[in-house]
């Protein structure tokens, strides 16, 4: 393999922000928030809003995604004027 064309690939903890729910892996991902593991050591703290722990597909329960007036926003621009 050459050297120094590959990302630095560490372990990083993801908090699912939905679930309260979080996991180490490694990633090439990286953050200027820390968490303290179990482990006892520092990781980046990596903030997701959807992961296994709160997806539909895998939970089986439905929840709603925060849209922040999206449709709202298109109703408004899109609506018929009335005469």
């Amino acid at each position: 393999m050459k050297k120094d064309i590959h990302p630095d690939y560490h372990e990083v903890v993801f908090y699912d922000t939905a679930s309260d729910f979080k996991f180490l892996t490694r990633s090439t991902l990286t953050s200027k928030e820390k968490i303290k593991w179990e482990d006892g050591k520092e990781y980046p703290l990596i903030k997701v809003e959807v992961s296994s722990a709160s997806h539909p597909f895998f939970t089986g329960k439905k929840i709603y995604v925060d849209t922040a007036g999206r449709v709202e926003k298109f109703q408004k621009k899109y609506q018929k004027k009335k005469a």
